[in-house]
């Protein structure tokens, strides 16, 4: 079926109203987005509307020939069906987690005497998972704290099996030797395991209460051996309390943040245990073109707790940013996949928003160096050579745009990439004098004039020379570089304008050829459009940077300084005598002249200067 073949309005009079999950096909019956709805009839008739802001939803219903609905009993149940149909299918216009990193956890396993090991890849041992860990790092100084303060083993089941005599760890009072006969009883071993389990579980308060208890009996049964053991134990678990009151109050969560630019889209995960800021971790999800960020956000932390491979466990506590979805609907969902009740927060206030800006920030650095990272540099310039058919590698681009005040101060930056990415000390600023203030196109021109008056070096002549703006900034740029007398050796540039899209959005832009103005929508998704958009927003700020200086300059000059003759000394008696600046703006020539200094020429000059 083609999706000609496919009539909206007739599927729409079937649909129920209910919450549920949708399936759209192709032509080749391949799954090609799932959704999930509070009402199926509402959210679906929505995409087949006459006008939509969004790209994505454009380019997806053009390609839908059949839709499927199952019914849910809620629309929690919807989101974790959504989520289980998006896993198995991985259908290209939704949000795709894309990881195959496995988790640190730490793992009690099941045994006559349990040890405690660092684990990592499929759960296949027996035993009891806690976790993930944010890295190897956190885990293993977890299993130090553990092994001081319970003495549970850590060693091998084959080093464990093979033991006659108890090794140093038992000298060390960190392991309490299950491994000979006669050292540790199998129900006092048991009961520091189930401690041990406690804690992991973040029961600590619970924990020292039972511990409290249990040393008030060893002590009126007069073993008070014992009873010393449990009083360390309890002092130790309190100095782990006062260091998580530094870090925080939470026992644990899981903070979300997002940062997006560029066509690339950076998911930051803070982890928090037991009060305390585990560490963070980094990912790129697979993002369809158009697609918001809040959807981009909801739609992965959904599946990174539903993902099999690497089965991560939920935390009491889920702070993201703030969604267009119910927050209590996802709560619910998660709540569902947990088996337990799950918090989630905005992050709008106390310890929450704090935690939250920490991980904005990390996601905010961490975008910056992906985008400056040499290898995507390089696979964006070879995209956009494929993109623009050209026969040559591109080994230079410059930017040019423009930026002033209603026609003040006007100001030109050319910024420059290469293969590594921004040569930042190649870029340059004009600041444009002699044209009608306001006149972009005469500002353009004799910036790309000036640049290219003297060109004589062929590694300084671009291969792509890119304007931001349309026809009449594209023709402009034509007009300067028709006199221009390229080096030899040298290959004019290729010209090309940058139209702003729709609502002057990014994802709407279009490429415009000088000369042919060929039109050429652009994909936002492309790594070459993402090259594009990346050095039109440097030449953007760079433009912008240098007209806030050139009119802060303005703002801190006197306009005494502007009239020939008059020096700091002069200016300041001027001042002096005068009161300020419109005291010199009314006085008379005569007035003028008996400031000491100041000659009856040079008061004549200052005169006509505020009187032209």
């Amino acid at each position: 079926m083609s999706s000609s073949e496919f009539d909206p309005k007739e599927f729409l009079s079937r649909v129920t109203t209910s919450p549920g999950v949708y399936r759209m096909y192709d032509g080749e019956d391949t799954i090609i987005y799932v959704g999930k709805a509070k009402n199926l009839k509402n959210r679906l008739s929505s995409y087949f509307r006459t006008q939509h802001v969004s790209r994505k939803t454009q380019a997806l219903v053009r390609h839908i020939c059949r839709v499927e609905v199952t019914v849910t009993l809620s629309e929690a149940d919807a989101l974790i069906l959504e989520n289980n149909l998006i896993k198995e299918h991985s259908p290209r216009y939704n949000v795709l987690m894309r990881d195959d990193k496995s988790y640190p956890y730490i793992l009690l396993s099941d045994h006559q005497h349990p040890r405690l090991a660092f684990h990592r890849g499929p759960k296949r041992q027996k035993g009891t998972y806690f976790g993930p860990f944010p890295s190897g790092g956190a885990v293993r100084e977890s299993l130090k704290l553990l092994q001081k303060v319970f003495a549970v083993r850590q060693c091998d089941d084959s080093y464990y099996a093979n033991r006659s005599r108890p090794c140093l760890q038992y000298q060390l009072k960190r392991c309490t030797g299950p491994c000979v006969k006669g050292l540790v009883e199998d129900a006092e071993y048991l009961q520091q395991v189930k401690d041990t389990q406690h804690f992991l579980q973040g029961k600590h308060q619970q924990l020292i209460e039972t511990l409290m208890t249990r040393m008030e009996e060893a002590s009126m049964d007069l073993n008070f051996e014992k009873a010393a053991m449990v009083r360390d134990q309890i002092a130790a678990l309190r100095t782990v309390q006062e260091q998580q009151s530094v870090g925080g109050e939470t026992d644990e969560l899981d903070v979300f943040a997002v940062a997006a630019s560029h066509g690339i889209c950076c998911i930051q995960i803070l982890s928090v245990r037991r009060g305390q800021v585990l560490g963070s971790r980094s990912y790129f999800p697979k993002v369809p073109k158009g697609t918001d960020v809040d959807e981009v956000l909801e739609s992965f932390v959904m599946q990174y707790y539903m993902a099999d491979t690497v089965g991560r466990s939920i935390p009491s506590i889920v702070v993201m940013e703030q969604c267009e979805s119910d927050a209590t609907t996802i709560a619910q969902a998660l709540s569902s996949v947990a088996e337990r009740s799950i918090k989630l927060l905005q992050g709008q206030r106390g310890e929450a928003k704090r935690y939250l800006e920490l991980a904005k920030a990390n996601a905010d650095i961490t975008l910056a160096s992906k985008l400056a990272d040499r290898i995507t540099v390089e696979q964006r310039f070879v995209s956009l050579q494929n993109v623009l058919e050209l026969s040559q590698p591109i080994h230079r681009m410059e930017c040019f745009d423009i930026s002033h005040t209603q026609g003040d101060q006007t100001v030109a930056s050319c910024v420059v990439f290469n293969g590594q990415g921004p040569a930042t000390s190649e870029y340059r600023r004009y600041n444009i004098n002699g044209i009608t203030p306001g006149d972009d196109y005469a500002a353009m021109e004799q910036a790309l004039s000036r640049r290219f008056k003297n060109v004589t070096d062929p590694a300084k002549v671009p291969t792509l020379l890119i304007i931001d703006g349309g026809k009449g900034q594209l023709g402009k740029a034509v007009e300067a570089l028709r006199g221009v007398s390229w080096p030899e050796d040298s290959t004019p540039p290729l010209l090309i304008g940058i139209k702003k899209g729709e609502r002057r959005k990014a994802q709407f832009d279009t490429l415009l050829f000088a000369e042919t103005w060929e039109e050429v929508e652009t994909d936002n998704t492309d790594p070459s459009m993402h090259l594009v958009q990346h050095i039109r927003d440097e030449a953007h700020r760079f433009a912008i940077s240098g007209h806030r200086q050139q009119r802060g300059k303005v703002k801190r000059t006197s306009s005494l300084e502007q009239i020939p003759g008059v020096g700091d000394r002069r200016r300041q008696a001027l001042l002096k005598n005068f009161g300020g600046l419109q005291g010199i703006k009314a006085a008379s020539v005569e007035a003028l002249a008996r400031v000491p200094g100041i000659s009856k020429k040079l008061a004549q000059s200052i005169h006509d200067h505020f009187h032209p």
